[in-house]
């Protein structure tokens, strides 16, 4: 029950104008987080990224738009001296991530072995457009692949006919949501894959009883009145926890500014990499403030993976590690479509190990199975 009360404070962590690139202001040229809430912290190193960038990379920022009318703010890597039409790879995650963390140093990667490679930020987050900033949307979210397919097959050095996705944690839901519903995506990977709408209305390893989701229910419904009144958006847990009362107890953050003594093995992972040197951000949800409070109605009423029979014959890669509090969501996919999806269990390694720790990453393996599927 302590890490379920843990987890209800983190639950993870226009294709004509995508043509074009167009250049994005400086890291630390806007105040705090994109175009909104400002940020507290101090910013991590190497331009703002929490990683380096390879030596035989280039990186260059880019935008396009989603068939809503956002701007999505993404860096597109690309191998230096490359020749000819080449794979290519769009990525984001994790949920409440920005991509100058994980999903950058997995593009980073990628480009690193021959595929173009870009690392978006959701709408409403980092970088990218929305007015509201923070907003957590599954169905956006999941265009915001869409999009991003968009964006690369346009590209004169990517071969459209071989597009694929990769996703860390909470973002990984909507990547197999968008898979199943496009067929321009030819193959999916997955690291510490989370089901956000799951685990929004359902909570952890689906603890929430019936009374304790309508309380969520009622709880964020009155907060519409509140913000409908107020003008403004109030900030909330995304993954509502309960008090001893069994009264819901939300928070104004995902993670604390510093970590109690007395903190639970999964808080504490993944308080070491948002908020220290090792992840931290000022733009990131999870190192800095919390998601709008309302979001949860929107992962109430929009299931992901519903339609994952429709990705065959085309194929899934989900990698979990074997000590994650999230592997049973890779599990699960897993069962819904053995003949679709294979799983990859690194020893050793829990949820936000594979963030970031390219020793246990399994970078040859994620590498064969684009090689293959995308051929």
């Amino acid at each position: 029950m302590e890490r379920r009360k843990a987890l209800g404070l983190i639950a993870g962590g226009g294709a004509a104008a995508a043509a074009s690139f167009t250049t994005l202001p400086a890291f630390g040229a806007e105040a705090g987080r994109a175009a909104g809430a400002a940020g507290q912290g101090k910013a991590t190193g190497k331009g703002g990224y929490t990683f380096a960038l390879d030596r035989n990379v280039e990186r260059t920022p880019v935008r396009f738009e989603n068939r809503y009318g956002i701007t999505v703010a993404a860096d597109l890597y690309v191998p230096k001296n490359a020749r000819g039409r080449l794979p290519a790879l769009a990525l984001s995650g994790p949920f409440g991530a920005v991509k100058e963390q994980s999903s950058g140093l997995y593009a980073n990667e990628f480009a690193r072995r021959g595929y173009v490679a870009l690392a978006f930020d959701p709408s409403f987050t980092g970088e990218s457009g929305g007015r509201v900033r923070d907003v957590g949307s599954p169905e956006i979210f999941t265009e915001d692949f869409h999009a991003a397919v968009d964006f690369l097959g346009l590209q004169r050095f990517v071969d459209r006919e071989r597009i694929g996705l990769q996703a860390v944690c909470g973002l990984s839901g909507m990547a197999l949501t968008a898979a199943a519903a496009d067929s321009r995506i030819k193959a999916v990977a997955t690291a510490s894959m989370y089901d956000m709408s799951r685990s929004i209305s359902r909570g952890h390893e689906d603890f929430y009883t019936r009374e304790q989701r309508r309380k969520i229910v009622d709880h964020v419904s009155r907060q519409r009145w509140i913000d409908a009144e107020q003008g403004t958006y109030a900030r909330g847990s995304h993954e509502v926890p309960f008090d001893e009362n069994g009264d819901v107890a939300p928070s104004d953050r995902v993670l604390p500014e510093t970590l109690p003594a007395d903190a639970d093995p999964v808080t504490k992972s993944f308080f070491a990499y948002y908020r220290t040197e090792r992840g931290y951000h000022p733009r990131s949800i999870n190192s800095t403030t919390a998601w709008t409070a309302t979001t949860p109605m929107s992962f109430f009423a929009y299931r992901q993976m519903t339609n994952i029979d429709m990705l065959a014959p085309r194929r899934a890669l989900l990698v979990a590690g074997s000590e994650a509090h999230s592997l049973y969501y890779s599990q699960d996919v897993r069962k819904a479509a053995p003949e679709t999806v294979d799983l990859v269990v690194v020893p050793g390694a829990d949820h936000v190990d594979l963030y970031d720790r390219k020793d246990l990453i399994p970078f040859d393996r994620l590498d064969e199975f684009f090689t293959e599927n995308l051929a």
